[in-house]
C-alpha cells in the first residue's frame, strides 16, 4: 500500500508541471528586468530552456545533465545581443537594458514544468527635470528645467574647513539620484 501511495504522489507532481504560472512584468526603458526560474539552485538532471515569443524561439538553456548553459542572444535580428545574462546557479534570465523591442511573452521550461511570463516596457516622457544642493536636510539651491536638450549646472561654494555633508540630488517625475559630497574627504589639504 505504501508503495501504491508514493507512485501516485509521483505521477500527481508530473501532471502539475503540464500546467503553466504566468508572471506579468513591467518595465522602463533601459532598466533591467529579472525573469525569476523559482529555483534556488539547479539539480543534476534539470533541462532549463527559456523561449521567446509566439513562435518559442529558443534564447538561452541550460542543461545540467551535460554541464553546459548557452545564450542564442544572436537569434531574431540580434535583439538580445549582449543583453541577457543566464544565472548558473538558479537558472533564472536576466534581461538589461530593455527595448520596446523585449516586449512579449516569455516560456521558461524546467524538464516539464512551464512558467510563463509576459513583459512589457515603458517608455516615459520625462518632461521636467531638477538639480538640487543640500546641507544636511536643508535646500540651498535649485534649478528645473523643462528643456531637456540643455545641460544643467548649479555652483556648490564651500569653505574647506566645512565640516558638513552635502548632497546633489537630481530627479524627475519617475526617478532621482543622489550623490553625497564629503569635504573633508575631497579636500585634505587645501590652501
Amino acid at each position: 500500500m505504501v508503495h501504491v501511495v508514493i507512485l501516485f504522489c509521483v505521477c500527481l507532481c508530473k501532471l502539475a508541471g503540464v500546467f503553466a504560472k504566468t508572471g506579468e512584468v513591467e518595465s522602463v526603458l533601459g532598466d533591467s528586468v529579472i525573469l525569476n526560474s523559482g529555483l534556488t539552485e539547479i539539480m543534476d538532471d534539470d533541462l532549463i530552456l527559456w523561449r521567446f515569443g509566439y513562435n518559442k524561439t529558443l534564447i538561452a538553456q541550460i542543461d545540467a545533465t551535460t554541464d553546459s548553459m548557452a545564450v542564442h542572444d544572436d537569434v531574431l535580428d540580434g535583439r538580445f545581443r549582449d543583453r541577457l545574462k543566464l544565472d548558473d546557479q538558479t537558472g533564472s534570465l536576466t534581461i538589461t537594458n530593455i527595448t520596446t523591442q523585449h516586449n512579449g511573452h516569455y516560456q521558461l521550461k524546467i524538464n516539464s514544468v512551464i512558467k510563463n511570463f509576459s513583459i512589457t516596457v515603458y517608455v516615459v516622457n520625462v518632461s521636467r527635470v531638477s538639480l538640487s544642493w543640500y546641507k544636511g536636510n536643508s535646500l540651498l539651491s535649485s534649478i528645473s528645467v523643462s528643456d531637456l536638450s540643455i545641460s544643467l549646472s548649479l555652483p556648490l561654494e564651500v569653505e574647506y574647513q566645512d565640516k558638513n555633508t552635502y548632497s546633489c540630488v537630481i530627479n524627475n517625475p519617475i526617478s532621482n539620484q543622489t550623490q553625497h559630497l564629503d569635504i573633508s574627504e575631497l579636500c585634505h589639504r587645501c590652501p
